[in-house]
């Protein structure tokens, strides 16, 4: 078994070496990590040249500027491992990370398994989220059981598993470009096609919070994304038949709601034009406070 561990790097010097060291470090042996450098004016590609002569495993892909889901998609398309892992490059894994994976591995298109927070500003960490170990016999069952559990680590988040990667081939599942919240989109299409899919209550994935990040900065443009990622799954879920669609209506609905109850007098203008409502509908009837919302939303 061999993984490929696709890490996007941007801007992230102060950051990345403490990310490829712990590539470096893994316990078991079969891997590559495929860095793209998106773009980046700081010292990142330097230090990613430095890995890689350092290492032959370490191979270096150097792009313009597409972001996340661009640099994303061009690791997908040179890896060569069983298994991709996605590693953000301000982030790490745990020294036996990749054994601990192979070691519960038995052929499934996904093995998830929990990380924790690293807060940079006061330098702590929060405990780690703890997983309920279990097989499920397809990715809408364990999508069902898991999608809406509180938890630290939102559901979606892609780091916290590893991926066939012939599964992510054979059905085109790549990430849209140009948009925040990719993650909300992928995560439940890859539950969609999944079979069997095994949950691991091991903590190998560290995930810093720190200011400035994507996900520590917030503009229109997310609400709009957002949006249109409530759109996409609507449109991709609501068509489909035999199918408990229950917990999935609820996460749409949730981005729904999430957009109007953030967006300023003026932005919600805006964002009830781009908003399907035909679709919104649809996914609202799962629960009587969902169905109040979206009258509130489609008529304030």
């Amino acid at each position: 078994m061999s993984f490929s561990i696709i890490i996007p790097v941007y801007n992230v010097e102060p950051y990345l070496r403490e990310c490829l060291a712990s590539v470096l470090q893994q316990s078991f042996a079969d891997w590559e990590a495929i860095c793209v450098n998106d773009g980046s004016t700081d010292n990142s590609a330097a230090i990613l040249e430095e890995y890689g002569h350092k290492d032959g495993r370490f191979k270096i892909v150097n792009q313009s500027n597409g972001g996340l889901s661009a640099a994303r998609n061009t690791g997908l398309k040179a890896a060569e491992g069983d298994y991709v892992l996605f590693l953000d490059s301000d982030d790490w894994l745990e020294p036996r990370a990749l054994e601990t994976i192979s070691e519960s591995l038995a052929g499934e298109d996904m093995l998830c398994f929990s990380g924790r927070r690293y807060f940079e500003e006061e330098r702590q960490y929060r405990e780690a989220d703890q997983l309920k170990p279990r097989a499920y016999a397809t990715g809408m069952d364990y999508y069902n059981e898991n999608a809406l559990l509180s938890r630290d680590f939102a559901f979606v988040c892609v780091v916290l598993r590893a991926y066939k990667r012939a599964f992510l081939l054979d059905h085109q599942l790549w990430f849209k470009e140009g948009i925040y919240h990719e993650d909300n989109l992928f995560t439940p299409l890859a539950c969609y096609y999944a079979g069997k899919v095994k949950v691991i209550n091991d903590c190998l994935y560290d995930y810093r919070v720190r200011e400035n990040s994507i996900t520590t900065t917030g503009n229109v443009k997310r609400l709009r994304d957002l949006l249109g990622t409530a759109n996409a799954l609507a449109a991709f879920f609501v068509p489909k038949q035999g199918l408990n669609k229950t917990m999935v209506y609820r996460a749409i609905t949730h981005h729904y709601q999430v957009v109007f109850v953030k967006a300023t007098v003026e932005e919600r203008k805006e964002l009830k034009k781009l908003c399907d409502w035909h679709l919104y509908r649809k996914v609202s009837r799962t629960k009587l406070r969902h169905r109040m919302n979206y009258w509130k939303n489609r008529t304030k």
